[in-house]
Formats: structure tokens, sequence, C-alpha cells
């Protein structure tokens, strides 16, 4: 019962704090820096993530054309290791093509983001 009585008296209280405080309960400024999120545009944040998985991407392509090349040099003449090896080779570029059109494809949606909403 006493609850009831002491509810309005808390109600009344909290809009004068609702100024200073965001809906999560803590300053904006606070927000950032407990979460480390900084000030740094999510588009931005998005274009480094694709840009870093794209060039990790890249490296095991160029990885698995080296191994393929590495593979048809020791291979002594025996077809069977020449084949494995050029199929290894092939796979690498084809992965390398891919790789560079997501990377073209992700930089003109990500430009065309970025220009559709700048303010």
């Amino acid at each position: 019962m006493m609850m009831l009585i002491m509810l309005p008296a808390f109600a009344l209280a909290l809009p004068a704090k609702a100024d200073t405080l965001d809906p999560w309960g803590g300053k904006e400024s606070d927000i950032q820096t407990q979460t480390g999120l900084g000030q740094r545009d999510p588009r931005d944040i998005a274009a480094s993530i694709i840009n870093v998985l794209l060039g990790f991407l890249g490296i095991v392509a160029v990885i698995i054309i080296l191994l393929g090349g590495f593979k048809w040099m020791t291979a002594a003449g025996n077809e069977d290791k020449v084949g494995e090896a050029k199929k290894l080779i092939t796979a690498g570029i084809i992965g390398l093509v891919i790789i560079l059109a997501a990377f073209a494809i992700a930089k003109f949606v990500l430009d065309q983001l970025v220009s559709v909403t700048q303010s």
C-alpha cells in the first residue's frame, strides 16, 4: 500500500533528470568513452571492415597461387601433380578475380551510399 502512495512522488522526480540523461541511463559523452565507440561514422567503419576482409582474402588467393606454382615446380614431370598444380593456380586466379570484383562492387556501393546520405 505504501508503494502506491510513493509511486507518484517518484514519477514527478524523473522528468527533471530526463534532460541530462540519455535513454540508456548515462550522459551521451560517457557512453562514447565507456564503450570506446567514439564519433566515427558507421559507414566508415563498414568500409574499413570490408577492406580488411577483402585484403585478407586477397592474400589467401595469392598464397594459393604460390602454392600451386611450388607444387608445379616440385612435380618433377609427374602429370598428376602438374594437373593438381594447374587446378590450384586456376582456382587461385578465379578467386582473385572474384575478390577484385567484390572489392569494386563494395567500393561502388559504399561511395554511392556516402554520396546519397551526406547532409
